[in-house]
């Protein structure tokens, strides 16, 4: 085992934990279409943590971090993602009664959004580049050690997302009425619009 473990587990539990669109992801669909939407989405945002992970250890990643041009290719189509996810559920809440009736949505779709929000984020990439490597001691062997490293950020994600799937799952009931589900819509697509428009206007 990696001998900066300890120190490794709590900033990865810090990161996992932050707020952002993947969490916000998961919330908004776990309220509308309860514990399986949420752990679905969890688990696409999973699969794109994995990629990204499989990416650094190989050294791909280093491509995207090097290529100006490929890096804001990615964060736009990224952040035009996020903006048309946003702008879908805003259409979504156009009347309560409209609402009450697409509630249940695939399972698939929810995956594919947490899939797609992680992949078309190029600062997953770096993070795991410059992450990774300080937690790698002397005399450890760079490759294998960064590969446990990534699967234990990603043990820790698949967790994380279980029990925040399982904790959403009960407010979504609570939260379930028409009204309040359509106002809950607004109010998350139009965060992930602004996210989507702030990541756009970003500078690397």
């Amino acid at each position: 085992m990696p001998d900066l473990l300890l120190p490794y587990l709590a900033v990865i539990a810090v990161l996992t934990i932050t707020p952002g669109p993947d969490m916000l992801l998961v919330l908004r669909n776990g309220v509308r279409d309860g514990t399986a939407a949420a752990w679905a989405t969890g688990l696409g945002c999973c699969t794109g943590i994995a990629v990204h992970a499989a990416l650094a250890v190989l050294g791909l990643s280093a491509i995207l971090a090097a290529s100006s041009e490929a890096f804001t290719v990615v964060r736009l189509a990224g952040a035009a993602y996020l903006v048309a996810l946003g702008v879908q559920a805003i259409v979504r809440s156009r009347g309560a009664h409209a609402v009450a009736e697409e509630r249940a949505e695939e399972p698939g779709s929810a995956y594919r959004q947490g899939l797609l929000t992680n992949l078309l984020n190029p600062k997953i990439a770096l993070l795991f580049l410059t992450l990774l490597p300080q937690f790698v001691a002397d005399g450890e062997p760079r490759v294998a050690t960064t590969a446990v490293l990534a699967a234990i950020f990603l043990a820790g994600a698949l967790v994380w997302w279980r029990a925040f799937s399982l904790l959403v799952g009960p407010l979504g009931r609570f939260l379930s009425r028409p009204r309040v589900v359509a106002w809950f819509d607004r109010g998350t697509g139009a965060l992930l619009v602004a996210i989507g428009v702030r990541v756009a206007l970003e500078r690397r």
